[in-house]
């Protein structure tokens, strides 16, 4: 999936209520209105995250994406701050991705 899309990497959205996450779009917002509309993800619980399958675990998971940004809910860059959301988000892709 990385070398047809981008090359490196998989754009990933990981709803960390419902513990669910979809891949492959062109952008994560593509991914996190999927979420949204077939799953009933809600914003705040909506995390845009890249996955680089070549690399190793510590550097697998980059949490950067223009959809963090948000602000109502404490998050004002595109990286993920909250070093609870980003733990949250570790074990899903985890549990999901072997």
């Amino acid at each position: 999936m990385a070398k047809k899309l981008f090359g490196d990497l998989v754009k990933a959205v990981v709803d960390i209520e419902q513990e669910i996450m979809a891949l492959g779009g062109g952008v994560h917002a593509e991914e996190e209105v999927i979420l949204m509309n077939r799953e009933g993800s809600k914003r705040e619980h909506t995390w845009g995250v890249n996955l680089y399958p070549e690399k190793k675990r510590e550097d697998f998971v980059e949490f950067d994406s223009m959809i963090n940004l948000k602000p109502a809910f404490g998050n004002r860059t595109r990286e993920i701050e909250n070093p609870e959301t980003r733990q949250k988000i570790l074990k899903i892709i985890e549990k999901l991705v072997q």
